[in-house]
């Protein structure tokens, strides 16, 4: 058996419940892939991307319904060494790759100030989106897995001051009918570790040759979140529960559709103010 054939057998096989069954529950769930869509598969290199664009071909080759799949890569800067690593993947996981280049990192370097992971990510979007249009997709799929939705949250809370999330899936607000799906979205980052380990796979980390110079806010909070987890192991469980449990009842103002509304609009209504029988907090 080849390669890739083994690869692709211990998705459904051997990570079956630990990644296979959460990648299908999530993208039936969320409701990700209708019929007939396309999807460009956005692999960055890194062994989320891969294990991404692997699952979706398993879908596709297995699933209830037909949907097309393309798969792009965006070289941002990459030194020779990564991008060649990149190359070796595609070959050794049999998958058929775009690859179009960008400058991103020579202008997040530049212009991305003390957080140039965001300038980055939003310029990558961008670039993304272009291509999969060009290729005829009307969806883009990204490798964001469980992890990186509860680091997201607290790193709003820690350093922006405001509770907001990662969702499965987001409309493009710049590109008319495309949208953007995470059907990773309840993997552990640790199975997919895992998995990459015990295929003996090898993935570029972060590529990225402007926060090797400067501290990772991402990598402060996956640290808070491990010491929170020593304090109370199901810290990161609860962290992800929190963004559909959300009680409106107790909040001092939110945010819809970019609006600001403060507890106070409301609090003339008795229904919503009242105190409760029951604590609110622990």
């Amino acid at each position: 058996m080849e390669k890739y054939r083994e690869i692709e057998k211990s998705i459904i096989k051997k990570f079956r419940k630990d990644i296979w069954s959460k990648f299908v529950r999530a993208v039936k769930e969320y409701e990700l892939i209708s019929p007939n869509d396309k999807i460009a598969v956005c692999i960055s290199g890194g062994k989320d991307s891969f294990l991404l664009a692997k699952c979706l071909e398993e879908l596709k080759r297995h699933g209830q319904f037909d949907f097309g799949l393309e798969f792009i890569i965006m070289n941002p800067g990459y030194q020779e060494e990564h991008l060649n690593q990149i190359q070796e993947n595609l070959k050794l996981l049999n998958i058929s790759a775009h690859i179009f280049s960008s400058d991103i990192f020579d202008v997040a370097s530049l212009h991305g100030g003390d957080n140039p992971c965001y300038l980055c990510a939003r310029m990558r979007r961008g670039f993304l989106y272009n291509k999969a249009r060009e290729l005829g997709c009307n969806k883009i799929a990204l490798g964001h897995h469980f992890n990186d939705v509860i680091e997201t949250i607290l790193m709003n809370i820690v350093y922006t001051g405001q509770f907001a999330s990662m969702p499965p899936k987001l409309h493009s607000t710049n590109f008319d009918g495309m949208e953007l799906i995470r059907p990773l979205y309840l993997v552990h980052e640790e199975d997919i570790i895992a998995w990459a380990k015990s295929n003996h796979l090898q993935f570029i980390d972060c590529a990225c040759s402007v926060t090797k110079k400067k501290s990772g806010k991402r990598r402060e909070i996956k640290q808070l979140i491990e010491y929170l987890k020593a304090v109370y192991r199901d810290a990161d469980l609860n962290l992800f529960k929190c963004s559909m449990n959300v009680n409106t009842n107790t909040l001092l103002g939110y945010k819809k559709n970019g609006k600001k509304i403060s507890f106070l609009e409301n609090y003339g209504n008795r229904e919503n103010t009242v105190e409760k029988n029951h604590s609110d907090v622990v």
